[in-house]
């Protein structure tokens, strides 16, 4: 029952959905612990990360558009969130405000635990915040041969300079031992939702297909991964494993693995 000593962990998007809400209220009811977890949007975002602090609220996921913005406000970056220079989680001790990025934590431990080999080859299409977190946690897992490919070029070189790598255009068919999707195509309600991320070619000469769209599961690259025999990643990998990650932050409780598939699909109900 929620009482005075009850914590509070909210969440901030421009596109608030239920998915966080359920997934951590899931374990917290589940692991008997005194918090609750809400969704909010808001259209001050100093304000909104000022009233984390002021009001004692422990803990803050971030998402779209706020990742950078909210980053003034904030006391301290650790290296997950400086390396890519974008905020997923805040966490609040006592007035001071800490930001993460466990979006790259996630993709780190998945690139530990499924891509051993840093001399394969990588070809990621994307130049967003999520491209950003990707390229950092293959650069930091000491992988030195990849391309960003992207539709904007600005975005796709900056991204690629950064981190010493190579940018190439869309229109140029370069096959690569990984190959990663980080844009909306195969996404649930968008104009590409149908569409296969990458030219089938590509497809058949890779050995690893990994799709960090997670809505819906199943893309259309994860089901052509699977149907060609390939090692699979995916986007439902990546958000299970970041959300995780933040509720071990705000709670200091890590779920069995078990325990966290459970809430992984209660929360897509």
């Amino acid at each position: 029952m929620l009482n005075k000593d009850t914590q509070l962990c909210i969440s901030l998007s421009g596109r608030p959905s239920n998915i966080g809400t359920r997934f951590h209220n899931y374990l917290y009811q589940k692991l008997d612990i005194d918090f609750i977890y809400k969704a909010f949007s808001t259209t001050d975002i100093e304000a909104a990360v000022k009233g984390v602090r002021a009001l004692g609220i422990r803990g803050c996921s971030v998402s779209m558009p706020f990742k950078e913005s909210c980053i003034p406000f904030i006391d301290h970056l650790t290296d997950s969130a400086k390396a890519i220079d974008s905020v997923n989680t805040i966490v609040n001790d006592n007035g001071i405000l800490t930001a993460y990025n466990t979006d790259f934590l996630a993709i780190r431990q998945l690139i530990t635990d499924h891509l051993p080999d840093n001399s394969q080859t990588v070809l990621v299409q994307g130049a967003g915040g999520m491209a950003k977190a990707v390229v950092a946690a293959f650069h930091d897992a000491g992988f030195t041969q990849l391309s960003v490919m992207a539709r904007n070029e600005q975005s796709g070189k900056a991204l690629a300079e950064k981190y010493h790598y190579r940018y190439q255009s869309p229109e140029k068919t370069t096959t690569a031992d990984i190959i990663v999707n980080v844009t909306p195509i195969g996404m649930t309600g968008g104009a590409e939702s149908g569409t296969l991320a990458f030219a089938e070619s590509i497809v058949e000469a890779a050995d690893t297909v990994f799709d960090v769209v997670a809505f819906p599961a199943q893309t259309p690259l994860v089901k052509k991964g699977h149907a060609l025999g390939k090692k699979v990643l995916s986007g439902d990998q990546v958000i299970a494993l970041q959300a995780l990650e933040q509720f071990a932050l705000y709670t200091g409780v890590r779920p069995s693995d078990a325990l966290m598939q459970e809430a992984s699909v209660f929360s897509r109900q």
